[in-house]
C-alpha cells in the first residue's frame, strides 16, 4: 500500500463528518443572528479536524500499546495492529497533528476574540482538547479505559463544540443554545456506544472499562436508547420553543423519523455487526446538522 494511503487511513477520515457536525450547528446559531465570518469558520473546521485525527492517531497508539489491538478485534484493522507503521513514526506523527492543532486553535482564537480574559479561556480549551485526544487510551489511566469517554464526547463534540463555535462567531452566549449542543452531543455518544458496543468482548478481555463493559450490553442498548430519546427531544425542544414554526415541526419530525428506523435494528442485531449502524449514525448526525442549518436559514 502507498505510504499516502496508509495515513489517509490511519487519520479515520469516516469519524470526520460527525466531528464537524458541532461547527456546522454552532455557525449555523450564529447564522440565525445574521453574524457569519468565513475565516472563523474555516480555521473551526480545519482545527477540529486537526484534532480528531490527533485522537485518531492517539487511539491507535494507545490501544495498540495495550494489547487492546489484537486479533480479536472486531472493528476496522488499524495501521500498527496491520503492521503498516510503526510504534516511533505513529508517536512522531502526533506530536506533529498535536502542534498543527495548537497553530490552527491559535489563529481561530486571534481571528476571533479580543478580549484578554477570553483569549486565555479559550486556549485552556485548545490545551485541554488536545490533552483529551491524546489521554483518551495513552497513559497508564487513559479516561477510555475507566468509563469516562461517553462524557468527554459530550463535552467536546456536545457542549463545547456547538458553543464553543457559536461564541467564536458572535462573541456572546445564549442559553437557548444549549439545546442543540446536547442534541448533538447526545448523538455523539451514540456514535461511541455503538463502537463500544461492536467492541465489547475485546474490550472486556483486555480490562478497557467502557460505560458497556461496565453495564453489560443489554443495559447498553437501553443506554443507547435513552441517548436518542435525549436528542429527539431537545431538537424538538429547541425548535418548539425558539421557532414555533408548523412547517417546521413537520420538517423535524419526519428527519427525526429516519433516526427511530435506527432503535429496533440496535435490539435486534448481535453486538459484532453493528459497524453499519455505527456508520449510519454518524452519518445522520452529520445530515441532521446541515438539515439543522438549511432550516435556521428558511427562517432566519
Amino acid at each position: 500500500m502507498h505510504k499516502f494511503k496508509i495515513w489517509i487511513n490511519a487519520a479515520r477520515l469516516r469519524t470526520l463528518p460527525l466531528s464537524l457536525s458541532c461547527v456546522v450547528i454552532g455557525t449555523s446559531l450564529a447564522l440565525k443572528e445574521n453574524i457569519f465570518n468565513s475565516k472563523i469558520f474555516l480555521f473551526s473546521i480545519l482545527t477540529t479536524i486537526a484534532l480528531q485525527i490527533l485522537s485518531n492517531f492517539a487511539n491507535d497508539y494507545g490501544d495498540f500499546s495495550k494489547n487492546t489491538d489484537n486479533e480479536n478485534r472486531v472493528g476496522p484493522t488499524r495501521t500498527l495492529q496491520s503492521g503498516l507503521i510503526t510504534k516511533a513514526k505513529m508517536k512522531i506523527a502526533i506530536v506533529i497533528t498535536a502542534l498543527i492543532s495548537l497553530l490552527f486553535g491559535s489563529i481561530l482564537i486571534f481571528l476571533s476574540i479580543e478580549n484578554i480574559s477570553n483569549i486565555l479561556i479559550f486556549y485552556f480549551l485548545g490545551f485541554f482538547a488536545i490533552a483529551s485526544a491524546l489521554f483518551y487510551t495513552i497513559g497508564k489511566n487513559p479516561y477510555g479505559y475507566s468509563g469516562f469517554g461517553d462524557l468527554f464526547v459530550f463535552i467536546f463534540f456536545g457542549l463545547i463544540g456547538v458553543i464553543g463555535n457559536y461564541f467564536l462567531q458572535t462573541n456572546n452566549f445564549k442559553f437557548e443554545i444549549i439545546l442543540p449542543a446536547i442534541t448533538i452531543g447526545s448523538l455523539a455518544v451514540g456514535v461511541l456506544n455503538l463502537n463500544n458496543m461492536r467492541d465489547f468482548e475485546n474490550d472486556k478481555s483486555s480490562n478497557k472499562n467502557t460505560i458497556v463493559v461496565k453495564i453489560g450490553l443489554r443495559n447498553a442498548k437501553y443506554y443507547h436508547l435513552l441517548l436518542i430519546c435525549i436528542s429527539i427531544l431537545s431538537s424538538f425542544l429547541y425548535f418548539a420553543f425558539f421557532h414555533n414554526t408548523t412547517n417546521l415541526y413537520t420538517m423535524h419530525i419526519m428527519l427525526l423519523s429516519f433516526l427511530i428506523l435506527h432503535l429496533p435494528t440496535i435490539f435486534r442485531i448481535d453486538s459484532n455487526k453493528l459497524d453499519s449502524q455505527l456508520k449510519y449514525l454518524a452519518l445522520f448526525s452529520f445530515a441532521y446538522s446541515i438539515i439543522f442549518t438549511l432550516q435556521i436559514i428558511i427562517l432566519k
